[in-house]
């Protein structure tokens, strides 16, 4: 498998990670995003590291940095809640608003049976999103997410408690019925680097979401 470019600089690569890749050597072994490091080294002595986090099943537009000063930067960058992320994802059901924010605070807990999830929670850590409806057909709904805050699990939570309407094919926070994954993908980023000219990738839809009937505005 070949990983598509979205951007390249320097300092910045922007890569279209595929749905089912995990950034992280899985357990059970299988291949992960290091696996194609340092094929993504392109001349450059170092390999590049990503910045933030997409789940495994979450595909689009990830960020990653050259250099351990861009890393730091970047990552600094996304703490100080500075980049602008676009998430496009499907929830099952219909929206009766068309816009709104949702403000969750969110908290990890784990059980011996269940694992690991995260909850909403009044002490919690402070998780914003704001949502649009794009279209809806089929009895489910297409929502452009652009989440200030960058908690994990944080759309996935926020559409299931937050919507009153899981994505489509999670197994966690839903369902899990309906798609052979969770139905999201980072559609967009935008990264400023003060005078320098901002990082911007656009991931196009994938052809699970094209396959529903769907197509990004």
């Amino acid at each position: 498998m070949q990983l598509e470019i979205l951007f390249e600089d320097a300092e910045a690569l922007v890569i279209d990670k595929p749905a089912g890749l995990p950034l992280d050597r899985p357990r059970a072994g299988g291949a992960s995003l290091d696996d194609y490091l340092d094929d993504l080294k392109l001349g450059f002595q170092r390999a590049p590291a990503p910045v933030h986090r997409l789940d495994r099943d979450t595909s689009g537009c990830l960020l990653l940095a050259r250099n351990p000063k861009a890393l730091k930067r970047f990552a600094a960058a996304f703490e100080e809640r500075l980049v602008e992320k676009r998430y496009l994802g499907i929830v099952m059901g219909d929206l009766a608003e068309a816009e709104g924010t949702i403000a969750l605070s969110l908290s990890k807990v784990s059980t011996a049976k269940d694992g690991w999830r995260m909850i909403p929670a009044r002490k919690g850590k402070p998780a914003v999103t704001h949502w649009r409806k794009l279209d809806g057909r089929n009895g489910l709904t297409l929502v452009e997410f652009r989440p200030e805050t960058g908690r994990t699990h944080q759309i996935r939570v926020h559409a299931a408690s937050g919507l009153g309407a899981p994505l489509l094919g999670d197994p966690v926070y839903g369902t899990g019925k309906g798609a052979a994954r969770t139905m999201l993908h980072a559609a967009g980023l935008v990264v400023p680097r003060g005078e320098k000219a901002p990082i911007a990738a656009a991931s196009p839809l994938p052809a699970d979401f094209a396959a529903l009937g769907f197509a990004d505005e």
